[in-house]
Formats: C-alpha cells, structure tokens, sequence
C-alpha cells in the first residue's frame, strides 16, 4: 500500500519519482486507460516567470466526459470539482506528493447519490501507481 494521508476529503500520496517525472507517470497512465488530458499546469513554473520561487508544483486536469458528465447532469455544480485534477508537489522535505479529491468528497460535497462515486473512482488506482 503506497505512504498515503486523507484529510477532508483530500489523498495525499508519496510518489516514487520527483515532480515532473510523476507528471510524465500519470499522463502516460491516463492516456493508456482512455482518459483525456485536459491541461497541465506548471504552477511553478509560472511563480519562476513572474520572477517568484517556489518548491516544484504542478497540476494534470484529466477526465472521462462519459463518467463525469452525468454528475454535471444531476448536479451542475459539480462543474466545480470536474474535470477531475491532481496535484504533484514538492514538499520542503524533498518529497513528491500526489494530492486529489476522494470520489465520496466530490459527491457529498454536490449532494449527489453516493453510488455515483463510482463514476470518479477509475482513475484511484492509476493515482496510486505514483508510489511504485
């Protein structure tokens, strides 16, 4: 079982691999298993152009409209927690961590059914797989 936190409804996962290298993991799973990469966004990157520093963090937005799209139908508040993200950061141990919203937490938080967490939980083992 790979190192992983949960905390309000956010798992927090140690990767294996440094930030980019993670990212690089994740879009490679993603894309393997259908899913569609929305954008990344290199959020320090964007601090270093502006002339700021911070530890390396980025996020991958990814989803599957086919999954997604009938919680925006129930719920078009959900438009707020979809397409799904995760976030890879450094933190000032040296450690990479990914972080994502549970599927429970995103259906709670919408008052959605619960049975559809189902619909945002494919991508929990591909997440996981940052650990190896």
């Amino acid at each position: 079982m790979p190192t992983a936190h949960t905390d309000q409804g956010i798992v927090r996962i140690r990767s294996a691999q440094n930030v980019p290298q993670t990212m690089e993991k994740l879009e490679q799973l993603f894309r393997a298993h259908g899913l569609t990469i929305f954008a990344r966004i290199d959020f320090s990157g964007d601090a270093a152009r502006e002339g700021l520093t911070m530890r390396p963090e980025q996020m991958l937005i990814f989803g599957n409209p086919k999954s997604g799209t009938p919680l925006m139908q129930q719920a078009p508040t959900v438009g707020l927690d979809l397409p799904l993200k995760a976030l890879v950061w450094e933190d000032d141990q040296g450690a990479t961590w990914v972080g994502y919203n549970t599927p429970d937490y995103i259906t709670q938080r919408h008052g959605l059914p619960s049975a559809m967490s189902a619909n945002l939980a494919g991508a929990i083992p591909l997440l996981q797989q940052t650990s190896e």
